[in-house]
């Protein structure tokens, strides 16, 4: 079945799990269920509507909404079309929409009034005022004066015919996806029609997925975790997705039994609120067959715990945006501490290697910068030729900025980060971007933000703060300060008022040596 897809757009996977099943439900996001022919039905109304107002191939589409099913409809509808769907963390705020709007030069925007205290409506409003490629704002779930509506466009399109474009899926361009890299400035990974489709099919075949599978959708579908190995996976194994759009693990819980769901993909943190909730032990969690545990490194008591308490017999994955995203996976065979201490072997047809800053490649077991060369490797970053030159070499090797292991079994194991990056709860920090908002602040002579371990999320935010003489300021003034500039998983989890900062020669803070003096004085504080 799988060898069959390979080669295919993102458009015709679709019409190929329709056309299996046309009649069995692909999505249910706890307001309205929905079948692969109507996904595929509202897709083609949406993007005839959507080629009415002008969308052309090639244009960029922002997309911010949770995970709803006008998600998916909307993911497909650009795909029909041969547009470019760039999706938008719905926590992110202002300055954040508008820098990502500009740089993608962004036609059309979806987007909803507001959702979890964030009020996105007043941000693309805003952000329409001030550029000029932003042409078309249309609503969801709501209605704005003057706007166009998602329900009167897929009203629309149902009157008109569409044929999808005619898509090469190894060269066009199916998604941007923004990731800040060292500097904090975010930049668009480009992802074609074929790095995507290939990864979701691995990535279902990799779980043995079927057309009996029922995946837990938890992660945000405007993440690469969402949108590759969650909704594409699905749809290559003509699976259904249940789509959960604001994570709580109680109503995980209760989902999980009352969908009997099989695939449950998650980032740690959600596996281990999940395993210590009070009401754990009440839940029928049987139908659990697998699933993919990622973006942070996963304890092996709780592997051990998910495959014994949960009877998930979960996979452990690791990827980039830029690699759309599984590049790794354990399997089934492979025992818990492997499945605990490594992050699997690269995907067939994909390669791994660990080089040094030369980028040589180093002996098995040598720790160094992991490099690879696979089918969902990006094809560059979009208007970045320099940054892509950095990133990517002419033989297709990827260069990832984090530090690994290789094993002469091909096992990897993930030892740090070149980069600063702190990753919490799965949702990637990057210290720079933060401190450079600090910096704006009257009182603040230095900054630096490092990561603490943490037990449930994997890792928490420190700022250290060294203020100018005489400021009257305190802690919970600045994460005052900081709150509402940045995305509230950005904000530090704690805040230090400190005299000096440890400092290299130069006069560069030593940041490493800064963690480890942090972990020494807190370790009482820390979980």
């Amino acid at each position: 079945m799988y060898n069959q897809l390979y080669h295919l757009n993102v458009s015709q996977m679709l019409e190929t799990a329709c056309r299996r099943d046309p009649e069995k439900e692909v999505s249910f996001d706890q307001s309205s269920r929905l079948s692969y022919r109507q996904l595929w039905e509202d897709s083609l109304a949406l993007a005839a509507s959507l080629q009415h107002q002008g969308l052309q191939r090639g244009d960029k589409v922002a997309v911010c909404l949770p995970n709803w099913n006008e998600f998916l409809v909307i993911y497909m509808a650009i795909a029909h079309l041969g547009a470019v769907i760039v999706p938008f963390n719905t926590r992110y705020r202002t300055e954040e929409v508008e820098y990502i709007l500009q740089n993608s030069e962004a036609k059309f925007a979806f987007f909803t009034k507001e959702f979890s205290g964030v009020h996105h409506a007043e941000q693309f409003l805003q952000a329409k005022q001030k550029l000029a490629t932003l042409e078309t704002l249309i609503t969801v779930r709501y209605r704005e004066e003057g706007l166009l509506t998602y329900r009167d466009l897929l009203h629309r399109g149902k009157s008109s015919s569409f044929t999808p474009a005619d898509i090469d899926a190894e060269e066009e361009i199916f998604t941007i996806l923004y990731t800040s890299g060292s500097t904090g400035a975010p930049k668009g990974a480009m992802l074609t029609h074929a790095n995507v489709v290939k990864t979701g099919v691995i990535s279902a075949e990799q779980m043995r997925c079927t057309s009996s599978d029922v995946f837990l959708v938890a992660v945000p579908v405007f993440h690469v975790f969402g949108m590759v190995p969650s909704i594409l996976s699905a749809i290559a194994s003509g699976g259904r997705m249940v789509l959960m759009d604001i994570y709580k693990p109680k109503a995980s819980l209760e989902i999980m039994e009352n969908e009997k769901v099989t695939i449950k993909h998650g980032v740690p943190t959600m596996f281990i609120l999940e395993l210590n909730h009070e009401e754990f032990s009440g839940y029928d969690l049987s139908s659990l067959r697998t699933g993919i545990v990622a973006a942070a490194p996963c304890p092996v008591e709780i592997v051990k715990r998910i495959r014994t308490d949960m009877g998930c017999d979960i996979t452990v994955a690791y990827g980039l945006s830029e690699t759309s995203p599984t590049l790794t996976m354990t399997t089934f065979d492979d025992p818990d501490i492997v499945r605990a201490e490594t992050v699997g072997k690269a995907l067939p047809g994909a390669e791994v290697k660990i080089v040094d800053n030369h980028r040589q490649e180093l002996p098995f077991g040598e720790v160094g910068e992991i490099a690879c060369r696979s089918f969902g490797v990006m094809k560059g970053y979009y208007n970045l030729p320099e940054k892509t030159a950095e990133a990517l070499d002419e033989q297709g090797w990827f260069y990832t900025g984090d530090l690994g292991t290789l094993d002469e079994d091909g096992y990897l194991r993930i030892v740090g980060r070149k980069k600063e990056m702190i990753i919490r709860g799965g949702y990637n920090i990057y210290p720079r971007e933060i401190e450079e908002v600090f910096y704006t602040h009257p009182d603040v002579m230095e900054i630096a933000i490092v990561g603490l371990p943490d037990t449930v999320l994997g890792e928490i935010a420190c700022a250290c703060v060294k203020l100018k003489p005489r400021a009257a300021v305190n802690e919970e003034h600045l994460l005052h300060f900081i709150k509402g500039k940045v995305a509230d998983y950005k904000v530090p989890d704690k805040l230090l008022l400190i005299e000096n900062m440890p400092m290299t020669a130069s006069g560069k803070i030593k940041k490493v040596a800064l963690e480890e003096q942090l972990k020494e004085e807190l370790k009482a504080e820390l979980r």
